[in-house]
């Protein structure tokens, strides 16, 4: 999340969620976080209408000043096409983020973190993944004047695609937030969030714009929307959260 640059690792809640580029933060030493959420999405598939919703959950610990060890899924899931419906659990990916640059306004110097995940073969049947699949991503952001700020991520990942053959894709997002209040935040954001050929499943291409509430200096509330602008891309999403760290 990219409205909080300014924020230290121990100095209050810093979330992943709701955008899609990570916030170069971490937790802190011995800081627990964990962000949870309702997700929904709609698409229209070779004629066929599919919806889904799920539970996307993020667990991060922090092991150190500049490291942390993390846990996510996009937990149970529900997906109907044409009136038949799957459910059951998504693939857990497990990782680390470690912040590698503190920024700094005054010179344009950006916060820098790198995230290196590794999802699993773990979940139900209808939703499991093929084999272990590394992603390593880059996320920078930049404080700027009047409350604004910038994020930026890239990376690749490691996939299968449907005839068992891997691939690499890349990733690429841009997000621009603005901080309304010390509690109320917003954004804008243009995610690649899997960016590949036809044959591997196509590009997955999203704007997306919400906004977070913090409920104290630890609880955060948040929402999204979240829009495909090409056509292997869900048409429409939204999600709620809730995060807090202890």
């Amino acid at each position: 999340m990219l409205y909080a640059f300014c924020s230290h690792a121990d100095e209050g809640i810093v979330t992943d969620r709701p955008d899609f580029v990570e916030s170069s933060d971490v937790v802190g030493k011995g800081r627990f976080q964990l962000e949870t959420s309702v997700s929904a999405e709609r698409s229209k598939v070779d004629g066929l209408h599919v919806r889904s919703i799920s539970t996307p959950t993020l667990l991060r610990l922090g092991v150190g000043d500049t490291l942390e060890l993390r846990m996510e899924t996009d937990g149970w899931m529900r997906e109907t096409s044409s009136g038949v419906s799957e459910h059951g659990m998504n693939d857990i990916s497990v990782g680390t983020k470690w912040h590698v640059l503190d920024g700094d306004e005054s010179s344009n110097r950006p916060s820098v973190a790198w995230l290196l995940h590794f999802d699993l073969a773990t979940g139900s049947r209808a939703f499991r993944g093929q084999g272990t699949r590394p992603s390593l991503r880059l996320t920078a952001e930049w404080d700027l004047p009047d409350g604004y700020g910038l994020g930026v991520m890239t990376g690749a990942y490691r996939e299968r695609n449907d005839a068992g053959r891997s691939f690499t894709g890349g990733i690429l997002a841009a997000t621009f937030g603005k901080s309304f209040t010390e509690k109320l935040h917003g954004f804008v954001e243009l995610a690649g969030q899997q960016i590949t050929s036809a044959r591997n499943g196509g590009s997955v291409v999203t704007f997306d714009t919400g906004a977070s509430y913090l409920l104290s200096e630890s609880v955060q509330v948040d929402s999204a929307l979240f829009f495909g602008l090409n056509k292997t891309s869900p048409d429409v999403g939204w999600t709620i959260g809730i995060s807090a760290k202890f």
